[in-house]
Formats: structure tokens, C-alpha cells, sequence
């Protein structure tokens, strides 16, 4: 979290900042691909970890009297329900609600605090549990066996990977100000298990974290029941609020295609909401709620997204700090990784019992960003750029001559040096030019935050053609008619290019898909539908 500028977070700030570090070669291209594994892994973490967190918080309904032989159908359809509402509210922002969420896990943390060392007073020879010798013991002594029950124990972890990218939305403070009571919290709660577990004498396959609350306080156990169950609600939305916040980041830097962004705060910029990616993530929450139906199957299947992602963080870590020459944060940033690799080379035994779902899963956004990037670059070779210099004789020739419209027209240009050909059929072949026209360029930056608009050149490129220049952070969220009615563009119509691509390559005709079935840029970025001109481009790729 020390790496961030301004409480950024995800697996895209430690690769641009490693990519600043490195500037360029072939390590940035691996740190690139690794970038696009850890984004794919986090979205099948993002599909697990709802689906069991849910699922275990209305199994605890078993211990109710009378429903204790509930069938295993009413509860996956109760953890649907639960699910559906989710999702279903995510449209509309958790501004007006969030406030309820700190009070309502402070309450749920201190509650397992408080269980925990009730059952501790029963058993407090488990507080020997704290000497890491006995793990070490334990691994020693019980060889193949005693590595693979790694496997389960990273579940006590998890969750600890979607802190980092939920900095995107909630920032770095509250993240650490509530790290030191939740920790304290869980690791009494997990010593209160084990010494619940001693006392019972006996290895029953239960869920003993609702046992040991209904054994300790029986007329408590319906509020506990309905505090888990909100509990596991604001941690499905705070993995689909991180979710939402590295999605953003990945469209900015052009790794996903443009998809619709919503904005459900005018209040706090960060507070986003991507429907397409909400209702692609509930229907894959859904199934896998179907699928397993049980907890205890689906932490069978769960832990090797998270520790994938937890992996490639940790060697992208130690990477930046090793450039950044910081021996210490190095050496444990190593020691960390170490532990973590330890936990995934365990996860593989869980790829026989469900394990290959979740990678199933992070194959998806992994081949839709491979054929995005690839198809992208691409499209840049195939198209027939326009050189700077080449363009101005055109247009000096051009403006002298032909009639032009009154006002101002605009024409977005990613490259500067290569102009879009889309331009030159405008202004050349259709002899459409105005008194005023901009070219107007967006670069997003390798920094999260910050923008900069100025016109470049306004005086000396050419007469009636100025360039104005936007310059923005990959999290920033910008409102691109302000920007240009703040400059001072009164634009009378603003012109762009749509690329119709065909081709005879799967391969190709694959991101063509992609490209015809997501919005353009200046749908993306909203500008305003009664100027905008599309003019469609034929490629052949």
C-alpha cells in the first residue's frame, strides 16, 4: 500500500509503476502479460469468493430449531435470492447505504472477537497455537499430507487480495485503519474455533463458527445469524466495488474494450458502477451457488485464483522495490512471495476437486484481453496513418481554396504524429473544413491521477488548425464537454472514426466481435450525441 501515490490500488498500478521503472525492453512486455494474468485471476477470484461467502452465511440457518435437516435446495435458492438482490442494487450506488457498513462490520468483528474468547476460557492450551513451531511440527511430521492441508488453511486468508484493488474505490486510510482490528479479531475468533473444536472432543464435519455461537449463546444466535449474513453482503460488494475499480483502469489503459461506465455518486468521482460486468459476474456467481451448493464443496475448488493473484503481486512487489532499491521492503516482500508460492504449489491439489473452475473462469477475460491488445495493435499497423507533415501541405493547400463552414468543427486524434485517415476523407475527399478546426488528442498517462488540457501550437501548426491536448491519469473519470467548454471550444460538431473491419482470420473476426459489440469511445466517454459525426473507415485485417 506504500507504492500508491493518492490510496491507488490493483495489479494495473504495480505494472505501470514497474513499467516507469524499467522504461521499456522485453521486461516490460513480460511484466504486461503478467499484469493481464493477475487482472484475469482477480475476476475468478471475484466469482468465487461471493458465491462462498454467501453460500456459508445462510448454511448457519441449519441451526435453527426446526430446520436443521433444511433441504440443501432451499438454501442454495435463499443464497440466490440474496445474490440476485446484490447485484440487482449495485445500480444504484452504494453512496446512500455505506454509511451502515462500518457500523455493521464493527459489530461483526467484535462479535467474533468476543466468541473467540469465550471458547478460548474453555480450552486456553490453544493459545499455544501462536508458536509457529508447532505448524512447522505439524508440517514435518506429516509430510505430502500435512503440505496439502495448506490448501484449506489460505482460506483463513482470503480476502486479503481484494484490499488492494478496493483502494480504487475507498482509498488507502480506511484500509489501514481497519486492518489492525479485524486482524486481532479473526485471529481470536480462529484460536476460539480451534479451542471450541478441543472441548467438543469429537471431529464432527460441521460449521463450527456457528456451533461454537449457538452452544455459547442460544437466544443471540438469530441476530448473529442475520449480522453474518450482512457481513457477507458488504464483502461481496467491496470484491465487486475492487472489481469495478481495476475493470476502469484496465479500459483507460486500453487492456479491455470500451464498456459502458456509469456514475452513481456526484459527489465521490470513484463511485462507479459497469453493467455489463455486474450482470456478467451474477450470472457466474449464480452458477457456481448451482453448481457446488455446498460450502464445503466450493472451498474444495476455492484458493487458486487467490493465490495466483496474490503471487503475481508479491513478484511484481519485489521487482519495484529491488529498481527502487529498498533492500528491506525487497527481502520481505521475498519472504512473503515465498509463503505465498508455497500456498498456490498446495492449491494444485484442489485442481481435481473444483480448482479448475475459477480458472475456467479467468481464461475468459484472459483471451478478451489477448485478442483486444493483439487485434488493437493490430488495427494500428493495417491502418493508413496520416503523416503530420504530409497533412499540413494538404491542408494549407486546401484552406486557401475551398469555402469553409462558419464556427468551430472538432476531430479526435489519439496520435498526434499519425493522424486517422478518417480525417483525411473528411477534410480532403469531402472538402469539409471550418474556419476553426481542433485536433483534439487524449494520452493517458502511466500516473493514476491528474489531468492536463492546453492547446498545443496554437499559434504557429497552420492557419484555422489548432491541436488541444488532454492528459489524464488511467483512474481518473473525466466529463469530456466540460473539459472542452472550459477551454473555450464551442464546437459545432465533433467528428470521429469507426473502424468496419473484415477479415478471413477467426482470429480477427473474433475482435471485430469484441469492437461491434461494445461502445465507442465517444459513447465511453460521453460526449455530446447531437455533434457527434461517426465516419466509418473499411479495414481488412
Amino acid at each position: 500500500m506504500s507504492l500508491g501515490e493518492k490510496g491507488e490500488g490493483g495489479t494495473i498500478v504495480l505494472r505501470e509503476k514497474l513499467i516507469s521503472l524499467l522504461k521499456g525492453g522485453r521486461s516490460a512486455g513480460i511484466v504486461t502479460v503478467l499484469s493481464y494474468v493477475g487482472i484475469s485471476l482477480f475476476i475468478g477470484d471475484s466469482v468465487i469468493t461471493p458465491s462462498i461467502s454467501i453460500l456459508s452465511a445462510v448454511e448457519g440457518a441449519k441451526f435453527l430449531p426446526g430446520l436443521d435437516n433444511m433441504p440443501v435446495i432451499s438454501i442454495v435458492l435463499i443464497a440466490s435470492g440474496i445474490t440476485l438482490g446484490l447485484f440487482v442494487f449495485q445500480k444504484r450506488g452504494t453512496e446512500k447505504v455505506s454509511w451502515a457498513f462500518g457500523p455493521i462490520m464493527l459489530v461483526w468483528f467484535s462479535a467474533l472477537a468476543i466468541s473467540g474468547v469465550v471458547a478460548i476460557f474453555g480450552a486456553p492450551g490453544i493459545l499455544n497455537a501462536l508458536n509457529p513451531m508447532w505448524g512447522l511440527s505439524f508440517l514435518k511430521n506429516h509430510g505430502l499430507s500435512g503440505f496439502f492441508i495448506l490448501s484449506e488453511v489460505i482460506l483463513c486468508a482470503t480476502g486479503g487480495e481484494a484490499l488492494y484493488a478496493d483502494m480504487g474505490q475507498l482509498g488507502r486510510k480506511p484500509i489501514l485503519k481497519g486492518w489492525g482490528f479485524v486482524f486481532f479479531s479473526l485471529i481470536l475468533n480462529y484460536l476460539g474455533q480451534g479451542a471450541f473444536i478441543i472441548a467438543l472432543k469429537s471431529q464432527e464435519a460441521t460449521n463450527y463458527l456457528f456451533a461454537m455461537v449457538h452452544s455459547q449463546a442460544t437466544i443471540l444466535y438469530i441476530p448473529f445469524l442475520l449480522l453474518t449474513i450482512a457481513a457477507s453482503i458488504i464483502a461481496s460488494q467491496a470484491m465487486i466495488s475492487g472489481l469495478f475499480s481495476v475493470i476502469y483502469q484496465a479500459i483507460n489503459k486500453r487492456d479491455l474494450p470500451w464498456i459502458r461506465v456509469e456514475y452513481t455518486s456526484k459527489r465521490l468521482k470513484s463511485q462507479i458502477y459497469i453493467g455489463a460486468v455486474n450482470w456478467l459476474l451474477m450470472l457466474a456467481v449464480l452458477f457456481i451457488i448451482f453448481q457446488f451448493q455446498e460450502a464445503s464443496k466450493l472451498a474444495a475448488a476455492y484458493g487458486l485464483a487467490v493465490t495466483g493473484t496474490m503471487a503475481l503481486t508479491g513478484v511484481m512487489m519485489i521487482w519495484i522495490f529491488y529498481l527502487k532499491r529498498k533492500p528491506l521492503q525487497t527481502f520481505v516482500s521475498f519472504l512473503v512471495t515465498i509463503v505465498v508460492v508455497t500456498f498456490l504449489i498446495s492449491n494444485l491439489n484442489k485442481l481435481q476437486t473444483g480448482g479448475y473452475v475459477s480458472l475456467i473462469i479467468a481464461s475468459v477475460p484472459l483471451v478478451i484481453i489477448l485478442i483486444y491488445v493483439t487485434g488493437h495493435e493490430r488495427l494500428g499497423h493495417v491502418l493508413k496513418h496520416i503523416n503530420m507533415d504530409r497533412f499540413l501541405v494538404r491542408y494549407k493547400k486546401m484552406y486557401s481554396k475551398i469555402t469553409k463552414i462558419k464556427g468551430t468543427g472538432v476531430f479526435l486524434a489519439r496520435n498526434l504524429k499519425a493522424l486517422p485517415p478518417y480525417i483525411g476523407y473528411i477534410m480532403f475527399k469531402n472538402n469539409i473544413m471550418y474556419e476553426d478546426n481542433i485536433l483534439v488528442s487524449l494520452h493517458v498517462t502511466e500516473k493514476p491521477f491528474g489531468i492536463r488540457t492546453f492547446f498545443d501550437f496554437q499559434d504557429s501548426l497552420a492557419p484555422g488548425l489548432r491541436v488541444f491536448e488532454i492528459k489524464m491519469g488511467y483512474q481518473e473519470i473525466i466529463d469530456f464537454e466540460r473539459i472542452l467548454k472550459d477551454a473555450g471550444i464551442k464546437e459545432k460538431a465533433i467528428f470521429y472514426g469507426i473502424e468496419d473491419i473484415f477479415s478471413e482470420s477467426l482470429y480477427w473476426r473474433a475482435y471485430a466481435m469484441i469492437e461491434n459489440m461494445t461502445p465507442t469511445f465517444v459513447q465511453f466517454y460521453k460526449f455530446p450525441p447531437n455533434k457527434l459525426h461517426g465516419v466509418v473507415v473499411c479495414v481488412e485485417l
